[in-house]
């Protein structure tokens, strides 16, 4: 019998365990999407309790910790601190197998050297344990973390509106050891029918130095702000969409729908579509002039409690999977953009896995320009980052496309102790592709496997990115 999350944790073979230990263990991290928040970096942060760091936004654990019952006061309330560890441990012992206990100890193991499995009877031991190594160890501030886990960037998510205040200083100090690069995510001026529309682009205008009085005023200052963040570092940008718009209106159209809105009127959804077809297509031009990756995350269905949204705000814990076609969509709005040599760089994530196999084969549609995976099925993402979401992504990626050529995986976290699911990942993957090998399915040779392996942890994201 195994010991649990011992060494060789989540390795079922012989060559898993080579490719794990000798091939993707000790290469650097790309984190190249994530919501760290770009302050807490400059001011290389160091947190005073592990509940700070453990609970203080990560929803994933705000909605197990509902589900077992707890009272929101030990959850975004105003509870001390103490008590809502204990009431995370409580969760724990009701998580076995939810990805959340593979972090959880993973954590606790790679961050704080801590081997215990976390209940009730030992959360008082861990908690000082952790608290002491947050005040004392050098290696527990966001410098040391970035440092112990050979973070080679981050791609924080930040909106075209901001100063990028932050990142200025972190690259004019140079003391951060890693890069931390700004990633471009304009929802705000996509989704036209929210209530705060008008004054966001009244924002953007500011922020470019444009008074907004129609459509083609927001294409230019979103590309003003984009060549800013250019400048600044950025190669990528982010965008949350349910589908993918594919109404396509002229200009004069689609300026009628935004000269309607900023009048204070309701948009219908067809408008609000052909408003966000308009600015994704303009987006989309220029990101391929300016080398910028196109993340575009699918199939999440956001703020389902109306009551809990109204006295927490969003990211909260109350998001789902939509189950909406997606493929249709896609198609029609790549299909206009390879009409005039458009298509960026891409990434496609869905939230919902039965988009995989329609994202797998439309990805092939749009290779090209010389570039080694133009088009990528992103990694699996939020409540499909657990090891049966991953495998399936890796199987359908390696089914349907060149699995060498992925870029990997990304916390798209807002913890600075996430960087261990990166480890979690690349167990996973050896896991997959050693068993291969074990198999006969793929030739047993670890150099070839290898080089794969090392790729996928790091190497492609730095080309991808950087090139």
């Amino acid at each position: 019998m195994k010991e649990f999350m011992d060494k060789d944790f989540l390795l079922e073979s012989g060559m898993a365990k080579k490719l794990f230990h000798d091939h993707a263990a000790d290469m650097p991290i790309f984190d190249y999407h994530c919501h760290l928040i770009p302050e807490q970096i400059a001011t290389d942060k160091r947190f005073t309790t592990i509940t700070d760091a453990w609970l203080g936004g990560d929803h994933y654990k705000w909605r197990q910790m509902r589900t077992c019952g707890l009272d929101e006061k030990l959850i975004t309330g105003d509870a001390d601190p103490f008590d809502k560890f204990m009431a995370w441990a409580e969760t724990m012992e009701n998580l076995i197998g939810n990805p959340l206990y593979h972090w959880t100890h993973l954590e606790l193991q790679r961050y704080f050297g801590i081997y215990d499995v976390l209940n009730r009877k030992n959360a008082k031991k861990i908690y000082d344990e952790a608290n002491e190594q947050f005040k004392n160890n050098p290696e527990l501030s966001v410098f040391g973390i970035m440092k112990k886990f050979k973070v080679y960037a981050v791609g924080t998510t930040d909106d075209p509106a901001d100063d990028l205040k932050y990142h200025k200083i972190i690259r004019d100090e140079g003391k951060c050891p890693a890069k931390v690069i700004p990633s471009y995510r304009p929802d705000k001026a996509l989704n036209i029918e929210k209530p705060d529309f008008a004054e966001y682009i009244a924002k953007l205008g500011a922020a470019a130095g444009i008074a907004i009085k129609k459509t083609a005023d927001v294409v230019e200052a979103l590309e003003k702000r984009l060549a800013f963040f250019v400048e600044m570092g950025c190669r990528a940008s982010d965008h949350a969409l349910m589908t993918c718009p594919h109404t396509f209106w002229s200009e004069e159209c689609v300026n009628k729908v935004f000269e309607k809105r900023m009048g204070g009127e309701e948009v219908t959804k067809e408008e609000a579509d052909a408003w966000r077809t308009y600015i994704l297509t303009a987006l989309a031009r220029a990101y391929k002039k300016n080398n910028v990756a196109m993340q575009l995350h699918f199939a999440a269905i956001r703020d389902n409690n109306l009551t809990m949204y109204k006295l927490l705000g969003p990211d909260t814990g109350y998001d789902a999977s939509y189950d909406e076609n997606l493929a249709y969509g896609v198609a029609e709005f790549f299909k206009a953009l390879s009409a005039e040599n458009s298509v960026p760089k891409t990434i496609f994530y869905s939230l919902n896995p039965k988009d995989y196999y329609s994202l797998g084969t439309l990805m092939g549609c749009y290779q090209g320009d010389g570039i080694k995976g133009k088009i990528q099925l992103g990694s699996a993402w939020w409540f499909c980052d657990h090891r049966d979401g991953m495998e399936e992504q890796i199987k359908v990626l390696a089914n349907l496309g060149c699995l060498p050529a992925f870029v990997g995986m990304l916390t798209d976290s807002r913890s600075f102790l996430s960087y261990s699911r990166h480890e979690y990942f690349r167990r996973i993957f050896c896991n997959v592709i050693g068993g291969w090998a074990d198999n006969g399915e793929v030739p047993n040779d670890e150099e070839m496997l290898g080089k794969i392996v090392s790729d996928i942890s790091f190497n492609n994201a730095q080309k991808y990115f950087e090139g």
